[in-house]
């Protein structure tokens, strides 16, 4: 079984940034895309970023210029670089990954347990 561990929420002062790491771990053959998503009190979940195994990327237009997403495929890890922060970008994030746990299984779609941001002054 494999599993997602978030780190480096926290809270920021708007204009500030913050680097989130997603690490995968556990019984991992390959891993597709990778993808950071938010929800904040009172909305629904949305896609942030996403990040394929090739380094393609796709970002939700209200992030475009501030928040870049990496990846680390030596490492099974993901990152989310925000810049410029805003107080709209205060939800809990959370990481996903397309993943085969052995060959010939069926890619499932993993996530991790989220981490908080909050931007506020």
């Amino acid at each position: 079984q494999a599993q997602l561990v978030e780190s480096g929420g926290g809270l920021v002062q708007p204009g500030g940034s913050l680097r989130l790491s997603c690490a995968a771990s556990g019984r991992i053959f390959s891993i597709n895309t990778m993808g950071w998503h938010r929800q904040a009190p009172g909305k629904q979940r949305e896609l942030v970023a996403s990040i394929t195994s090739g380094g393609s990327t796709n970002y939700a237009d209200s992030v475009k210029g501030r928040l870049t997403i990496s990846r680390d495929n030596a490492k099974n890890t993901v990152y989310l670089q925000m810049n410029s922060l805003k107080p709209e970008d205060t939800a809990v994030y959370y990481c996903n990954a397309d993943l085969r746990s052995l060959p010939g299984r069926p890619v499932y779609d993993y996530w991790g347990q989220g981490t908080q941001v909050t931007v506020s002054s």
